[in-house]
């Protein structure tokens, strides 16, 4: 019989084999001091790209009060226990209808994780006999959810109507002899791209077919549409939006997550996602933390103005500049190079080190093999001196990546 672990020493998975020479800089690297534009890496301050922090809501004095303050009152093991147990409390509740409230739906859950109650829910929401369509893009969270169901699924090309319909065509042949029914999938703002997903198509299409909507807006929510209330307002479909999904963890900058939907769904989940019912409440602190922050969302359109001047700014510079940013329509700034990894790494090195510029870098298998993705996040915080410095920093990577110097670079260190 063979060692379980056995596997494990010899394939460290495709990030895993990098861990020796990425741990601590590439992968899991610490940013210090206050979440800002420019932040503390390896000794040196550099321009932070890197930061969900879309609204500069992170260190916003009347955030830091209102986290404070309820800090102090309940410390951070109040409530005490799941919801459905000893963990409810008349503020969870209040979050839930004012969020309901916001994106305009008739109720909404809690939960203490996006990922985490991502996948629970779309285990919740389907049985054996249903089948699943979903846009193979989509974040590992609703990966992950699908992984776990046990009956049919079909995936369709990235932000493709034509290979989506197709595979709704298959889904209803299928339902149809299974006597389920057909739950379609999709981020709407995708993480890596920046792109919007296609709902207003993908709603149209319920004209003719028989199927369910479940959406992650977690890049949308504060960002797009009115007052911030998300992708399904940008595009005027919303209301098309069955289960509707959004994070605290982007444009809020805290914990937690909700859905939002008709009152029906939304109380099967309350009693069905085991996510949360064999899980701790969510602490009171961050619930008032996330109640004050949704009112600035509300109340203070000058944050999402200010977020998007940078943004423009940002990728009118870029492009200028001759940078590819694919098809970006959100505030997620993807720049494509070519390169393998060794030679990301050594040009991320050289961003950090000597340019004094932060981001993330994204490669395969999170991308195809022989690109690159330095993935900027701009932010309420950031300032054209910030932005034309980075400019200057990419033009100066991309001359060396493109004259070989990375690669030279990597191969003399055998990275």
């Amino acid at each position: 019989m063979k060692d379980l672990f056995e596997r494990i020493k010899n394939d460290k998975g495709p990030l895993g084999k990098w861990a020796d020479v990425a741990e601590g800089y590439y992968v899991f690297p610490k940013l210090e001091g206050p979440i800002s534009n420019r932040m503390l890496f390896n000794g040196k301050r550099v321009i932070t790209w890197s930061i969900n922090d879309y609204l500069g809501l992170a260190n916003h004095p009347a955030v830091l009060k209102a986290d404070g303050e309820a800090a102090a009152e309940h410390g951070m093991a109040y409530p005490m226990g799941a919801r459905m147990m000893s963990g409810h409390t008349v503020f969870h509740e209040q979050l839930e209808k004012e969020c309901a409230a916001f994106v305009e739906k008739e109720a909404a859950y809690l939960v203490n994780f996006g990922y985490q109650g991502m996948v629970s829910a779309i285990d919740a929401l389907v049985t054996k006999n249903d089948v699943i369509v979903y846009d193979m893009d989509t974040h590992a969270c609703i990966i992950d959810g699908v992984r776990l169901h046990a009956g049919k699924r079909f995936v369709y090309k990235h932000n493709d109507i034509e290979s989506f319909e197709k595979n709704l065509k298959r889904a209803t042949k299928m339902s149809e002899k299974t006597g389920g029914g057909i739950l379609v999938i999709s981020e709407v703002v995708f993480g890596m791209r920046g792109q919007q997903g296609k709902l207003k198509e993908i709603v149209a299409l319920k004209k003719t077919y028989n199927f369910r909507l479940l959406v992650d807006d977690a890049h949308g929510f504060g960002t797009l549409g009115d007052q911030g209330k998300g992708t399904g307002f940008e595009q005027g479909v919303q209301e098309g939006i069955d289960v509707y999904f959004a994070t605290f963890a982007k444009s809020m900058a805290g914990i937690g997550a909700f859905f939002a939907g008709d009152k029906e769904v939304i109380q099967y989940l309350q009693y069905n996602m085991r996510s949360q019912m064999f899980a701790k409440s969510l602490p009171m602190a961050m619930v008032k933390g996330a109640l004050t922050r949704l009112e600035m969302l509300r109340t203070m359109p000058e944050l999402k103005d200010k977020l998007w001047q940078n943004t423009n700014a940002l990728q009118a510079g870029l492009k200028e500049a001759g940078f590819d940013l694919g098809n970006t329509e959100t505030c997620i700034t993807p720049v494509f190079l070519k390169g393998e990894i060794p030679e990301a790494m050594a040009m991320v090195n050289d961003l950090r080190e000597n340019y004094g510029v932060f981001c993330s870098i994204v490669v395969y298998p999170v991308i195809p093999k022989g690109l690159i993705i330095l993935r900027l996040i701009p932010t309420t915080t950031h300032t054209q001196e910030d932005i034309d410095e980075t400019i200057t920093a990419f033009s100066g990577i991309r001359s060396k990546l493109e004259g070989g110097v990375y690669k030279r670079i990597a191969a003399s260190v055998a990275l």
